[in-house]
């Protein structure tokens, strides 16, 4: 069984960490392309989290994903977009964490049987880090 993205999930989760804590307010709120900011792109990755988190939880009791779940997202992230950069920046990166945290620690609960039958048409991906990790190094490369 192959768990490895538990291990990488912790150390991207370490990594937002890092990065949150030694940016201010100031850099939180600065643009990292035309549409999102350093704390909008962590409200972004809260919220894909958050919808592991979700789906997740879902499995853990015992309910099935269904094909609603899967498909097309960039409407979602598009939508998505202007509620996110109205919350303030610490706080979208304060609720990135956390739901990191959270999500982190559910996917790794799953049962084997259950991630053994994951593939890459599962609108549930355990391997968070991959999604942080692409995001994380955007931001520190506008920054730098």
């Amino acid at each position: 069984m192959n768990r490895s993205y538990v291990r990488a999930n912790a150390i991207e989760l370490q990594r937002l960490r890092a990065l949150v804590s030694r940016l201010s307010d100031r850099e939180l709120g600065a643009m990292v392309n035309e549409h999102w900011s350093v704390a909008g792109i962590l409200g972004h990755i809260a919220f894909w989290d958050g919808r592991a988190l979700f789906l997740a939880r879902k499995v853990q009791r015992g309910e099935p994903l269904t094909a609603s779940e899967e498909g097309d997202v960039d409407w979602i992230n598009d939508a998505s977009r202007p509620l996110i950069h109205a919350i303030t920046p610490r706080a979208l990166a304060e609720l990135a964490i956390s739901i990191a945290e959270e999500a982190d620690e559910v996917v790794a609960a799953l049962a084997d049987e259950f991630v053994a039958g994951l593939d890459e048409s599962s609108p549930l991906n355990p391997a968070r880090a991959n999604h942080r990790s692409e995001h994380l190094d955007e931001i520190e490369a506008a920054l730098n």
